[in-house]
């Protein structure tokens, strides 16, 4: 199955508490990541959560493609968020945000790791940069 790897390092004017907090809330990823417009079925068990996201996907501006995913969310303290998600075609996401104290302020390091089926790896992972990217300035405009 080809795999790739994407990381991204911002930093967010909040503590990492409020960082945790704000990532551990399935609710806060709508909007969040920007294909995300519906969250649904929500079950906590302890730091573990499990949900199912609806990504919107657009194409040539008119076609619209409802894509729901199944996330799995786990808090490790406030030093990291990290999950899988499994989405329809055999498209499986790996994530974490590692959180370091900076002053008031907290350093992000966004890691995904994408496993596709064959031909779907360029198109997903172009996806997943954009969204993860944008996330970054969501994230640092909602907690600053």
């Amino acid at each position: 199955m080809p795999d790739t790897e994407l990381r991204h390092v911002f930093t967010v004017a909040a503590p990492p508490v409020a960082v945790v907090a704000h990532l551990a809330e399935p609710a806060n990823y709508v909007g969040l990541s920007p294909l995300v417009v519906q969250v649904r079925d929500v079950a906590r068990e302890g730091e573990l959560t499990r949900y199912t996201a609806v990504e919107r996907f657009r194409f040539f501006g008119f076609l619209r493609h409802d894509n729901p995913i199944v996330v799995t969310l786990r808090t490790t303290g406030s030093a990291a968020v990290h999950g899988d998600v499994v989405s329809p075609g055999g498209v499986r996401m790996g994530y974490r945000f590692d959180l370091e104290p900076d002053g008031g302020s907290t350093r992000v390091t966004d890691t995904l790791r994408l496993h596709t089926p064959p031909g779907l790896l360029r198109f997903a992972a172009s996806r997943a940069r954009a969204v993860q990217l944008a996330r970054a300035g969501i994230l640092a405009e909602r907690l600053g």
